[in-house]
């Protein structure tokens, strides 16, 4: 579990002293754990890293807020239904989102560079957020050993989730960020 804590100069209204409960996934390729889909219900936001597989995979997830998504290499026009294409054109490539107590980037990551570069490559492509998030990998890390953090939340979906399907929970206020990893048991889910 990360954490970071930033002091407290002066008194905070009530909306600066908020602290937002944002879901974290991505690699989802079409279906998302509905386990997961719990989990992000709980939170106030929910961020898709990409690699999302159709329209289905968004409409389950249902943060109380706000879902924010970007493209992945794999959401192109072949691996979505054909009456969702359409909406590809609609889903950025990168986001920068401004949270209490920072900003988080989000990518997918598969511009970044080879495993052994990537976290360096981001760093220097997003240096001044609090954290950066990214998919691609199906690989679940919390790099919080400088800032900004790197984050990969692993897989949210039924492939290749390696240990099973995976989120980052993050906990965000002015006084601090808390990210926490939640791995589930496989489960065999069905065909459609």
């Amino acid at each position: 579990m990360a954490e970071q804590s930033q002091g407290q100069d002066a008194p905070k209204t009530e909306d600066q002293a908020r602290t937002l409960r944002v879901a974290i996934v991505a690699d989802t390729h079409g279906f998302l754990d509905p386990r997961i889909g719990d989990e992000i219900a709980e939170c106030d936001l929910a961020v898709h890293a990409g690699d999302i597989g159709g329209a289905a995979v968004l409409l389950a997830m249902q943060p109380k807020e706000e879902l924010v998504a970007v493209k992945g290499n794999g959401d192109v026009p072949e691996t979505w239904p054909s009456h969702e294409v359409h909406m590809l054109d609609t889903l950025p490539e990168e986001v920068v989102l401004d949270l209490p107590g920072g900003q988080l980037a989000v990518v997918h990551g598969e511009r970044a560079g080879r495993p052994e570069a990537r976290h360096r490559n981001l760093r220097r492509d997003y240096p001044d957020v609090q954290a950066i998030v990214y998919g691609h990998s199906h690989e679940l890390v919390i790099d919080d050993a400088e800032t900004p953090w790197v984050l990969n939340p692993g897989a949210a979906g039924r492939i290749r989730t390696k240990a099973g399907p995976s989120c980052l929970i993050l906990e965000c206020g002015e006084a601090g960020w808390k990210v926490e990893p939640l791995q589930l048991e496989p489960r065999k889910y069905k065909a459609v």
